[in-house]
C-alpha cells in the first residue's frame, strides 16, 4: 500500500506541471487541455441552449471587445513562442439575458458575459477589463488545473486515469471543479487563480489597446455591489478583497501601461 502511495506521489510530482504565461506560476497539471475542451464545449452548448442569447448592439460590442482581447493573447502568445498553448481553442463570445452580474470563460475560450453586468462595466473599456479577466482564467489553464487539483485529492492513479479517458467520472470532476450543476455557467475559481487572472487581464486588455487604469475604477464599481442587496454578485465570488485587488491593481499597472502604451 505504502508503494502504491509512494508511486503516486512520484507520477504527481514528475508529470503534473505547467507554466502560467505572464507570472510564471508553476501548476498542477493532470488533466489534458484537448479533454478539458471537449468538456468545455458541450457545457457551454447546453448554457446557450437554455439560455436567451442576445444579438444586439450590446451582443456586437461583446463580440468586439472578445475579438480585441482574443488578438492581444495571441499576439503575446506568439512574441513569447507560447502559441501550442492555444492549440484547439476555439473561440466564442456571447452576451446572454440575465440579471445576474456576471461573467465567465471556460477553457478554450467560450465566454458569456450576462446582461446584468453590463450597468457596472458602464462602457466597452469596462467591459474588456471583465473579458480580459475572464479570458485569462483560461489562458492560465485554471480550469485544467482546478480539475488536476481534484484528481489529485482523490489520489491517484484510477481517478487520474478516470480523468484522463473521457469517462463518466471525468464529467463528474469537470462539474465538480467548475462549480457547474444546478446553475451551469457559475464558474468557480480561488482567490490565487482571481488575482493571477486580474495580472493577465490587464497585461491582455492593454495589448488589445484598452487603457489598463480603468480597472480600478470597475472593481471599485463592482465592490460597491456588495452594499446593493442581501449577497454579493456572483462576479465577485471567491475573488481578493477589495482592499487587496485594487492594491495589487495599482501595483502592476506600470507593467501593464508598457503594453498599452507600446499601441
Amino acid at each position: 500500500m505504502l508503494r502504491k502511495i509512494l508511486i503516486s506521489a512520484v507520477f504527481l510530482a514528475t508529470v503534473a506541471c505547467a507554466t502560467v504565461p505572464i507570472t510564471g506560476r508553476r501548476q498542477l497539471s493532470l488533466v489534458s487541455s484537448a479533454e478539458m475542451q471537449t468538456m468545455s464545449y458541450q457545457a457551454y452548448r447546453q448554457v446557450l441552449d437554455t439560455a436567451k442569447v442576445l444579438n444586439n448592439n450590446d451582443a456586437a460590442m461583446v463580440k468586439r471587445v472578445g475579438g480585441k482581447i482574443q488578438r492581444a493573447v495571441e499576439q503575446y502568445m506568439s512574441q513569447n513562442n507560447m502559441s501550442s498553448q492555444l492549440q484547439g481553442f476555439q473561440w466564442e463570445f456571447n452576451l446572454i439575458q440575465d440579471k445576474q452580474v456576471n461573467a465567465w470563460c471556460m477553457p478554450g475560450g467560450k465566454v458569456a458575459v450576462y446582461t446584468g453586468i453590463l450597468p457596472i462595466t458602464q462602457n466597452e473599456t469596462g467591459l474588456a477589463v471583465v473579458m480580459g479577466h475572464e479570458i485569462a482564467h483560461a489562458i492560465a489553464k485554471h480550469g485544467e488545473e482546478r480539475m488536476s487539483q481534484a484528481v489529485a485529492a482523490q489520489a491517484g492513479g484510477s481517478v487520474a486515469a478516470a480523468a484522463l479517458g473521457g469517462s463518466a467520472a471525468s464529467q463528474n470532476l469537470f462539474m465538480n471543479a467548475f462549480g457547474l450543476g444546478s446553475q451551469l455557467g457559475m464558474l468557480r475559481h480561488g482567490r490565487k487563480q482571481e488575482s493571477e487572472s486580474d495580472h493577465l487581464g490587464l497585461i491582455f486588455m492593454a495589448i488589445a489597446g484598452y487603457d489598463p487604469q480603468q480597472a480600478v475604477p470597475f472593481w471599485q464599481r463592482m465592490a460597491s455591489q456588495k452594499g446593493a442587496g442581501s449577497a454579493p454578485p456572483t462576479f465577485l465570488s471567491s475573488h481578493p478583497s477589495d482592499q487587496t485587488r485594487i492594491a495589487d491593481l495599482q501595483r502592476l499597472m506600470p507593467e501593464a501601461l508598457k503594453y498599452y502604451r507600446k499601441k
